[in-house]
């Protein structure tokens, strides 16, 4: 697949055969995610590949709207390690990097899965934190992981309609707004 029809043809899918994937393809998967750029080149994050059904299926009771995750091959919790971000915490000054470098790292996982043929839906943890404390006390992570976000994955069962059309002109603005 082209690297421009998998970023105009990717879209969330939340129904998947039932057909695991295997081991060397998850990994092909996370390898592009962790070529994604990171602040000061950082890359704080970490990836936990879940494929354990009853987990996928207790997950709707952690993050709401993941109840179809009860049916994808697995969920990869795309985790950033706060202590590794660029940051600054000082007195009059506190900002972090963590949850843009891991969205750039998701946007990349999920297209890598696209690439081979495999479906993905973004689920938000972070900045939700009822989501974050349950998902850190129920997979018993470190305190210096942040889930960020949670990206059930597998073959798909759908083939979701593609938008019309998202480009917009109006909304580039050259050289002034």
């Amino acid at each position: 697949m082209e690297l421009m029809e998998g970023l105009l043809t990717r879209r969330s899918i939340r129904k998947y055969q039932d057909k695991p994937i295997d081991k060397e393809t998850i990994c092909e998967i996370i390898k592009a995610a962790q070529f994604s750029p990171t602040a000061h080149n950082r890359q704080p994050w970490e990836f936990l590949v879940i494929d354990d059904k009853k987990f996928l299926a207790e997950l709707r009771h952690i993050q709401r709207w993941t109840s179809f995750a009860k049916d994808a091959a697995c969920v990869i919790i795309v985790c950033g390690d706060i202590e590794k971000s660029f940051n600054r915490n000082k007195e009059d000054e506190k900002w972090s990097f963590i949850d843009v470098d891991c969205a750039i790292a998701t946007q990349s996982l999920m297209l890598a899965a696209w690439s081979k043929g495999i479906g993905s839906c973004y689920c938000g943890a972070a900045p939700m934190q009822r989501v974050v404390d349950s998902l850190k006390e129920r997979l018993n992570l470190p305190d210096n992981m942040r889930p960020f976000a949670i990206v059930p994955m597998g073959y798909p069962a759908e083939t979701p309609k593609q938008p019309e059309d998202r480009y917009h002109p109006e909304k580039i603005h050259w050289g002034k707004w």
